[in-house]
Parts: C-alpha cells; sequence; structure tokens
C-alpha cells in the first residue's frame, strides 16, 4: 500500500473500503455478471421467446450461486480472459459460459447476452453500483453528520455569539442557529438524494431493437426491456441510442457537489469560530499539533475535509459536463470516465468521515463567546435606532453612526446614550437592559422550529 499511486488505495485505504464493494474492478465485474444473469433468467421466462425453454428450481438457483458466491478469483479469471479477448463485457460472457458447462444449462449458454450491446450490460451495472453505493454507504453517511450537527445545534440554541457579516461584528446570534441552517442546507440536498432516479436501458446496438426485432418480429421488446429494468429496481429509459446519455450521473452529480459545498461552507466557519476563540478543540494524548510550537492544536480534521471535498467537487463537476455528451450515438471516453466514479465517492467519503472526527473534537468556550460580545457593545446600535424610528426621532441612524461606526464602544457609554432618548420609559428600558449576549432575536426559537419541519419530514 505505501506504493499506491493513489491516496484511496493507500494513505486512505482502511476510510475508503466499504466503497471497493460497489467501484472496483472486481465490483464492476460483479455487477456485470449479475446483469447477464438476470437478462438470462428473463428472457427464460417469457412466453414470447418460445426457444429458450423455462428453467426448473434448480437451475435458477445455480444461476443465482453464480452471483452469491461470486469471488475475487472469479473476477481475476474473467480478466484473464479479458487479455485475451481485449474485451471486458465479452470475457464476463466467456466466463458465464465457462460456469455453466456441465450443467443442464449448458444447452442455453448461447442465450447468455442475447441481442445486447456492451452498453446494455454497462449502463445498468454502473447504475447498479450507484445506487447501491449511495443507499448503502453515502446517504447513511450524510444522515449521521445531519444527525451530529442538529444534536450540537440543540445542544447549543441559547449560546450567544457575535455574528459577522463581511468579517465585522454584525447583530448576534446563537451557536445553534448558525449550526441548524447547515443542517437545513444539508437536509434539502439528502432529500433530493434520496428521490433520484436511477435510469437504465436494454435496447441494442442504437436503441431500436434491431437485432431483438428481426429475431423475434412479434415480442413485445418494450415490455421485455421495461419489465427487466425495473425488476432490476431502476428506471427505465426507454429513450437513448446505444449509451443511456448519462443526465441522471449528472443530476447526482451536481447534488452531490451542492451538498459537498455546504459542508465545505461549514468546514470553514468551524475553522474560523476555533480561530476566534469560539470552539476548543479536545487534545489526545500523543497527539502533535506542530513540529515545532508545542501549543498548537490544529483543526486538521475540518481542513481535510475541505480538501476532499474539494477533490470530489472537481470530478463530479466534469462528470456532470461530460457524461451527457457522446458524439453521435456513442463513443468510448464516457467508459473511461465512468471508471472514475468511485474516486470522487471516496474523496467525499474521507472528508465526511473527517468533518465526523473535527465535530466530535469541538467544545464550546461561552466564556471567549461572552467576552467577544462584550467587545463589540456597538452591534446594539442597530437595536437602538429601530426603537428610536419606531418613536419619530429625526435622522436615527444617523446619529448612531455617528455614534459608532468604526469605533469601540463601551457599555456606559452606550446606556449614557439611551438615557438622553425621549421615547417612551418601557422602550428605554429595554433598550438600557440590552447587551450582545441577549440581543439574539428569536435564535433560539428558529432552532426548535427546524427540528419540528425535520420531524415532520421523517
Amino acid at each position: 500500500m505505501i506504493t499506491a499511486l493513489s491516496p484511496l488505495d493507500g494513505r486512505y485505504a482502511s476510510k475508503v473500503s466499504e466503497l471497493s464493494e460497489f467501484f472496483s474492478e472486481y465490483a464492476l465485474i460483479k455487477y456485470r455478471s449479475l446483469v447477464e444473469v438476470e437478462w438470462l433468467k428473463h428472457l427464460a421466462k417469457r412466453d414470447d421467446i418460445p426457444e429458450l425453454r423455462k428453467f426448473t428450481t434448480k437451475e435458477i438457483q445455480i444461476l443465482d450461486n453464480i452471483i452469491i458466491n461470486f469471488s475475487e478469483k472469479d473476477a481475476q479469471h474473467v480478466k484473464d480472459i479479458e487479455a485475451k479477448t481485449k474485451h471486458d463485457v465479452k470475457a464476463v460472457e466467456y466466463f458465464l459460459k465457462h460456469e455453466l458447462a456441465g450443467t443442464s444449462l449448458e444447452e442455453v449458454s448461447e442465450w447468455l447476452h442475447f441481442a445486447c450491446t456492451s452498453e446494455d450490460i454497462n449502463n445498468l451495472s454502473y447504475s447498479l453500483m450507484l445506487r447501491d453505493a449511495i443507499e448503502k454507504v453515502i446517504l447513511p453517511s450524510l444522515d449521521f453528520i445531519s444527525e451530529v450537527i442538529e444534536k450540537q445545534s440543540k445542544q447549543w440554541q441559547e449560546v450567544p455569539l457575535l455574528a459577522l457579516t463581511h468579517g465585522q461584528a454584525a447583530s448576534p446570534t446563537t451557536v445553534g442557529k448558525s449550526f441548524f441552517v447547515f443542517a437545513a442546507r444539508l437536509s434539502a440536498q439528502t432529500q433530493q438524494l434520496q428521490v433520484q432516479d436511477f435510469l437504465g436501458k436494454i435496447n441494442g446496438a442504437t436503441g431500436n431493437f434491431n437485432a431483438h426485432l428481426i429475431a423475434y418480429p412479434e415480442a413485445d421488446w418494450l415490455d421485455i426491456s421495461k419489465s427487466f429494468v425495473e425488476n432490476l429496481g431502476l428506471s427505465w429509459n426507454p429513450f437513448s441510442d446505444q449509451i443511456d446519455p448519462h443526465d441522471f450521473i449528472a443530476e447526482i452529480s451536481h447534488i452531490c457537489m451542492r451538498t459537498n459545498t455546504i459542508l465545505i461552507d461549514l468546514s470553514r466557519d468551524i475553522w474560523g469560530y476555533i480561530s476566534r476563540g469560539v470552539f476548543t478543540q479536545k487534545t489526545k494524548e500523543g497527539e502533535v499539533g506542530s513540529s515545532t510550537m508545542p501549543h498548537k492544536v490544529n483543526p486538521i480534521d475540518f481542513e481535510n475535509a475541505e480538501g476532499n471535498f474539494g477533490i470530489a467537487n472537481a470530478l463530479f463537476s466534469h462528470f456532470a459536463q461530460k457524461l451527457p455528451i457522446s458524439r453521435w450515438q456513442r463513443d468510448l471516453t464516457d467508459s473511461t470516465v465512468l471508471r472514475n466514479l468511485g474516486v470522487s465517492f471516496g474523496h467525499m467519503l474521507i472528508a465526511l468521515k473527517s468533518l465526523n472526527a473535527g465535530l466530535g473534537k469541538i467544545e464550546i468556550s461561552e466564556e471567549n463567546c461572552r467576552k467577544e460580545l462584550d467587545a463589540n457593545i456597538e452591534v446594539l446600535g442597530e437595536a437602538a435606532q429601530t426603537v428610536m424610528r419606531k418613536h419619530g426621532i429625526e435622522n436615527p441612524y444617523e446619529k448612531l453612526k455617528a455614534l459608532t461606526r468604526g469605533k469601540r464602544l463601551s457599555l456606559d457609554e452606550y446606556k449614557k446614550f439611551i438615557e438622553t432618548l425621549e421615547i417612551p420609559e418601557d422602550a428605554k428600558e429595554r433598550l438600557y437592559n440590552l447587551t450582545p449576549a441577549t440581543y439574539t432575536g428569536i435564535a433560539p426559537q428558529m432552532v426548535d422550529l427546524f427540528m419540528e419541519k425535520e420531524e415532520e419530514n421523517k
């Protein structure tokens, strides 16, 4: 592993191992074998394909066991065949014929890959790979991150926080409110990924059932195709040339890009909060923050997450731009690009795990939050000038601007200004007793509102 060219296969191999089941060369060969076997079984059930006899229960089990017991040794057997055929899908067909040799199904082995072009097998394999990887690995990882963010949002919903707009002190919020905004954004993208269609087609060399129809002109090939794809758990696409146009992969890529961009935003914000002292990080015995500065506890998990989300997005962007484009009925550029789907999800998964690790290490420093708020009394200028407007005081904005813009204001100076205002006593009292820590609007309640909406969506 130390000689691996890619960090996914070297440094980070243990963090992405669960994706090998879906995106490795072994996985691709297994999924191709699955599609070929299921196509043979599907044709055998059809009354409008009379030359292919029905299979017995025992024969169906023989076919199913090829997939159930599919091993790395079997995948290597396919690769050895491919070394001679120079064709990866044809190698799968020959492997399956070899597996049926000596069984009662040997006589029907020529029905393997019947009327198929390679892309009939490939597009369905990649759709299944994507569906399974997203459902079994990516969505659970996103759900876990969402749960962590929501839990921390609730935990810190009352903790006041100095907001920054344009990097400058602004109207205070709460730590929980700042967190739940990310939870809400992430939830919107996750919901789209959960309902995403995974398309598939099986319609021959250029999408017209040419060979199918010449062999069986009376067969209902649209129904055969539709029922087969849907039985695989995919959505049927009847409209294609040789290849599925991959528009749904572009859609998935865009959802993942938006998801990753939101989490980059979160990673950067937390990085900044750590720098400001809003958060501290738990230390671990034996860990080193800097090779020369012993005091440092670097926010490396958030930096690692940001970097890997960025790499994933670069690939997802290329998938979205390239895969829907093919010269005429098809060229091989999509095949080359599709082999890198696992790389993008690999970097995304590393980033999710790094972000999760970082979230587990941060602790709120309410003391530092209070100090930062107390050092920025001038943020109360918004409150004062708004109440002054309500009660008809002339030029309230301009008066507060002269008092606060570009200046540090002490709490005593603020209170002395409030004492001069000719406004009702109850309004004056509210402003007089106001502090940055209590000037948070309905931020805490917004967290509860978000939690209620999330419950409704479940």
